[in-house]
C-alpha cells in the first residue's frame, strides 16, 4: 500500500507584551478552534514563506523575520482525514499594526498563555506555548505584574 505524502502547512506566532495572536478558526480541520495564523502551502512556496503569507490573509498583518519554531507531523485520525506537516515559525511585525479577521478567520484576538490554555486549541498550540514560556515567571493576578482578562485586545 503506498502511503501519501503529507499536505505542508505552515503558522505564524507572533507575540506583543506578553500575548500571542490567534485566530479562531472558520473552516476544517479546526473549526471553531483557537490556532496560530497558518494553512496550506501554495506550490513552490517555502514553509516561511507561507507562514508570512498565511498572517497576512488571516489577520491583515505584514510581519517578517520568520525563524523556524517546531515542525509537527499531525497525521489525520480517520480515512478521510489530512495529514500534515506543519512548520511553525516565529515573526515579528510593526507592533502598531492591528489585526482583523479576514479570509478564513472567524476573530482574532490577543491572548495570554493562561487565557489560550482555556480556549479550545489544538495541541500543537498547546505546546508551542508551552514552549515559549518555559522559564518565565508566572504572572499571578492581582500582582502588579497580573493582567487582567478583561484587558484581552481583539
Amino acid at each position: 500500500m503506498m502511503t501519501k505524502q503529507p499536505e505542508r502547512a505552515s503558522s505564524a506566532i507572533l507575540e506583543r507584551n506578553g500575548r500571542y495572536l490567534l485566530v479562531r478558526r472558520a473552516n476544517p480541520p479546526s473549526a471553531d478552534m483557537y490556532a496560530f495564523p497558518g494553512g496550506r502551502a501554495e506550490p513552490g512556496e517555502t514553509p516561511a514563506q507561507t507562514a508570512l503569507r498565511e498572517l497576512a490573509e488571516e489577520t491583515g498583518i505584514s510581519a517578517r523575520d520568520p525563524v523556524l519554531f517546531e515542525i509537527y507531523d499531525l497525521p489525520g485520525i480517520g480515512p478521510q482525514e489530512r495529514h500534515f506537516l506543519l512548520s511553525v515559525f516565529t515573526v515579528q511585525a510593526d507592533p502598531d499594526l492591528v489585526a482583523i479577521a479576514c479570509d478564513d478567520a472567524a476573530g482574532v484576538g490577543w491572548f495570554t498563555p493562561e487565557e489560550i490554555f482555556t480556549l479550545p486549541i489544538p495541541e500543537s498550540v498547546r505546546d508551542c506555548v508551552q514552549k515559549l514560556t518555559a522559564g518565565r515567571p508566572r504572572r499571578i493576578p492581582g500582582s502588579a505584574t497580573g493582567v487582567s482578562s478583561d484587558l484581552r485586545g481583539s
